[in-house]
């Protein structure tokens, strides 16, 4: 940055915000839609079980029903100048339950009127192949990704993708955060079964069970960039995984070491896929822990296929030790509360700072592009009235994106190659861990409430301004 240029960000940096199809759309009995595992999930990952059947107290069986109202809210985006959209699709629109053998047409028409949206309005799509998406049937007939033969539907669905998008979109990840499958999420009972589909059981899968599955998405994840290079060399096709660094507690060496370890336990996907192997701290845990993975040779080669980027969310950081007593009351994901930093309405640490050392870790560790693709803030808003418009003053929304996206400054002037920005839910949307609306990260306020109420009806925040002067300037309007 000079006196030139005022902003780190590159000309063809994309700004935009992220969503899925799970969140938002609805419609889940619509266009020959199968169900997927979240339609049995009313209080998402934190459903102490399943239900059989879709029940009404659900809120994701309607989302925003962004399935009727897609075309208003891209153009939304487009006010705002959105550069780029992140964005699902619905495995089960595609795949009703998975394992056919053809694709279902009405859903791939569906989201060729959502990519016609997405031109009219100059902003680059990137698809998540599958964002806890699972089939239902996949879940249940095949106990989801613990069953290997899952790589195989999933290549299908791949390339059904792939065979009537790839001239138009250009960025693709195929699995949302594939290291959920081994995160201790201790307090979201059916994690595991919104994350893989595992039935076996649901809530406490065997280690043994958990390195299996993320085995066999780690496979489907290579599968699809081998898909690509070798059939569709114009796309880009991206490894995905949810950030979340570990600082030692203390300076003790043991402390520094559970945070290593800790890191590594999130890491070591990217580390195979750039590798072309896992790693041999994977192999040694694997072994003092007496798990086999049946790894065949046509999964080695897969393995060696390296995806064009490495695309990650990021909310927070927490901190490890070796003390187990350090651990009473923990953080999200197995951490330890850090002291130094404030913590959201859902007890998510603050820690700006943590985005930039994580972008430089990554670049140090891969060195190949970044692209972080889901930052953000869930908070309750309230809807009040200013000049006669229905709006939020969300400035704790805008103070902390602020404060993040001027990291991501910090690490592209440290020499980190960032693709672009996309924020978590540009709109509001069902909450993935707990059903709520409540939860709320939107520019954009939909109108529906926890229990059910609402009108759908949308309304631009403060923080829907704010994120346009920043887009339209590049990030020159940021506070620095």
């Amino acid at each position: 940055m000079n006196s030139h240029n005022p902003t780190p960000f590159p000309p063809n940096f994309l700004w935009g915000g992220a969503m899925t199809a799970n969140q938002t759309e609805g419609a889940y009995d619509q266009g020959g839609r199968g169900l997927s595992v979240n339609d049995v999930l009313p209080r998402g990952a934190m459903s102490p079980e399943r239900t059989p059947t879709p029940t009404s107290d659900n809120l994701k069986l309607t989302g925003i029903d962004y399935y009727n109202r897609f075309a208003n809210d891209i153009a939304l985006f487009g006010e705002m100048g959105f550069s780029a959209l992140r964005f699902s699709i619905a495995w089960s629109r595609i795949f009703p339950q998975g394992d056919e053998t053809e694709p279902n047409e009405t859903g791939l028409v569906y989201y060729d009127r959502v990519l016609d949206e997405l031109e009219r309005h100059g902003i680059e799509p990137v698809i998540t192949v599958s964002h806890y998406e699972t089939p239902l049937h996949l879940a249940a007939a095949y106990t989801g990704w613990a069953n290997r033969e899952l790589i195989e539907f999933y290549g299908r669905y791949v390339r059904a993708l792939y065979d009537r998008f790839a001239h138009r979109v250009k960025y693709w990840i195929p699995f949302n955060e594939l290291n959920s499958a081994v995160m201790p999420l201790q307090t979201m009972p059916m994690a595991s079964f919104m994350c893989t589909g595992i039935t076996a059981p649901a809530t406490s899968p065997s280690e043994q069970t958990v390195f299996r599955t993320a085995h066999n998405e780690l496979v489907a994840s290579q599968l699809a960039v081998k898909i690509a290079h070798q059939d569709y060399p114009q796309i880009k096709v991206g490894s995905m995984i949810g950030a979340l660094p570990f600082y030692p507690a203390t300076p003790n060496p043991q402390d520094v070491l559970a945070a290593m370890d800790a890191d590594r336990r999130n890491l070591f996907f990217i580390d195979a896929a750039i590798n072309g192997k896992y790693p041999g701290y994977l192999a040694r845990y694997l072994r003092d822990n007496n798990i086999t993975l049946d790894i065949t040779d046509e999964d080695r080669e897969i393995l060696t296929h390296t995806p064009d980027f490495i695309a990650f969310s990021y909310y927070m950081s927490a901190c490890a030790s070796a003390d187990p007593k350090l651990g009473e009351g923990g953080a999200f994901g197995g951490g330890i509360v850090n002291p130094h930093l404030a913590a959201s309405d859902w007890g998510w640490q603050i820690d700006p700072v943590g985005l930039r050392i994580v972008l430089n870790q990554f670049w140090d560790r891969w060195g190949i592009p970044l692209f972080v693709v889901e930052n953000g803030l869930g908070a309750k808003d309230e809807l009040v009235e200013v000049n006669g418009q229905p709006t939020v003053i969300d400035d704790y929304r805008i103070s902390y994106l602020n404060d993040h996206l001027v990291q991501v400054g910090e690490a592209i002037q440290d020499g980190v190659d960032v693709i672009g920005y996309t924020s978590w839910g540009p709109i509001d949307q069902v909450s993935a861990s707990s059903g709520e609306m409540s939860k709320r990260y939107g520019y954009i306020y939909v109108d529906r409430h926890d229990d059910g109420t609402g009108t759908l009806e949308r309304y631009r925040k403060k923080s829907y301004g704010w994120y346009s002067d920043v887009i339209r300037s590049n990030g020159a309007t940021l506070t620095r």
